[in-house]
């Protein structure tokens, strides 16, 4: 079982009520249609993950422009690293990515999942 910081249940719980836009639209466009449950804002450790799908141990990332700093992207590599010592895959996609080629972050989601388009839920 993995790790759970009580600590981050609170701050967890507001980012699950405050989705940035793009994470909205992946999650309502296309995460909610997976035939595996996915969790948003979802702690593991000391890190609160943007989605987990613990039947594929995949975390799936949206970031910002604040994860290209280098500071940031310190912290990231930290934080794939510890997941990735517990058996976690991390897929990483930017606002950009989001945004401007919706279809190829969500035909290489299922890519890395083993899902088919056929297998989702119809809205």
């Amino acid at each position: 079982m993995l790790p759970y910081n009580k600590n981050l249940v609170s701050n967890a719980r507001n980012l699950r009520k405050n989705m940035t836009p793009e994470e909205k639209h992946l999650w309502y466009d296309f995460l909610k249609r997976l035939p595996v449950t996915v969790k948003r804002q979802h702690n593991i450790e000391n890190y609160i993950v943007d989605f987990y799908i613990a039947s594929k141990k995949v975390v799936i990332e949206i970031d910002g422009s604040q994860h290209y700093t280098t500071e940031h992207q310190q912290s990231d590599r930290q934080r794939d690293i510890t997941l990735s010592n517990w058996g976690i895959t991390v897929l990483r996609y930017s606002n950009k990515d989001i945004n401007q080629n919706f279809r190829g972050v969500t035909e290489d989601i299922l890519l890395k999942l083993g899902i088919s388009f056929s297998e989702l839920k119809i809205k």
